[in-house]
């Protein structure tokens, strides 16, 4: 469990390392940040074997470092670099790294949901032992694909793990100004999906629940919806803090800020302040290496630009 804990401190510090960098401007590209999902994706991908494939969306980061991604891959793509996870084409919402079953990432919402499931089809019909994980947030129930997608996935028995991060917003919009009163995942549940739902800034929480969703999946029971309540601190794309705006209740963020995943983590593991300052130190080192390595990455050549292509 420490080692989970430590992955999570690790995603943050890369986030928080992330933000620090951005405002030189030579990161080309927007950026979504997890600061405060983190408990979700180290719980997910810690549960699942190097063969199962992650699709994700455009708050992505913490979901290819959770899955075994390479940092100083991710970092130079940021950057625009040829050493970047797909030879710096893609930039921060297009990533993918097959070696660590990391499938793709796309920023449009709901987009990579039906890709998934196509994925978890083709895995069903080779008869494959692996499973496909789906992260996607509350906005694609909003989408069409997202409804068909499931709705498929139940048809068939797919082996296929839906993961929703309920975050509360869109962009600037609460749910509730989004969707009528209901509970996600009691839509999936309607729609013949077995379904759970947690509290996902809570490790201890998280971790059950995947291994029972990865029970039912790798038995042959067909696909598994989840949905994880968490909150993102910063701004929807950026580095920045934008609680000023006003588009969240007063206190709403500091009240979630009070139910930190990583400060819940290290309480419920009786991890020290001595025992902590070590493995911050450990981790500082890892990034700032990483951040090295990743700069001295050359410009992609254009004769390339067809070398991550995928059709």
């Amino acid at each position: 469990m420490k080692v989970l804990w430590r992955e999570m401190l690790r995603i943050r510090r890369f986030e928080e390392m992330v933000a620090s960098q951005y405002a030189e401007q030579e990161m080309r590209c927007p950026v979504h940040l997890s600061v405060g999902q983190e408990a979700i994706a180290v719980g997910v991908c810690s549960q699942l074997e190097p063969e199962d494939l992650v699709y994700s969306n455009h708050r992505a980061h913490a979901h290819y470092l959770a899955k075994g991604g390479d940092m100083t891959a991710l970092i130079a793509e940021f950057y625009g670099l040829e050493n970047g996870c797909v030879g710096g084409w893609g930039g921060s919402m297009h990533l993918m790294d097959l070696k660590a079953g990391f499938a793709g990432s796309t920023p449009i919402v709901g987009g990579t949901v039906p890709i998934a499931t196509g994925a978890a089809w083709a895995q069903k019909l080779k008869q494959s032992s692996a499973c496909t994980v789906s992260f996607l947030g509350d906005g694609c129930f909003e989408e069409g694909g997202v409804a068909e997608s499931l709705n498929f996935a139940a048809l068939h028995q797919l082996p296929i793990l839906y993961v929703l991060e309920n975050n509360l917003y869109s962009v600037y919009t609460p749910l509730e100004k989004r969707q009528p009163p209901r509970e996600l995942y009691k839509v999936a549940e309607a729609m013949g999906l077995k379904s759970l739902k947690g509290f996902g800034n809570d490790l201890e929480e998280v971790l059950p629940l995947v291994e029972q969703a990865l029970k039912w999946i790798r038995s042959g029971e067909g696909p598994v919806f989840l949905e994880l309540s968490t909150y993102r601190w910063p701004e929807h794309c950026g580095p920045n803090d934008d609680d000023h705006l006003g588009y969240r209740p007063e206190g709403e963020l500091q009240r979630w800020q009070a139910r930190c995943p990583i400060q819940l983590a290290q309480v419920n593991l009786g991890i020290d302040e001595i025992e902590r300052s070590q493995i911050e130190a450990e981790v500082k080192q890892e990034i700032e290496k990483c951040w090295q390595q990743a700069l001295e990455g050359g410009i992609p050549k254009a004769e390339n630009m067809e070398t991550n292509v995928y059709a």
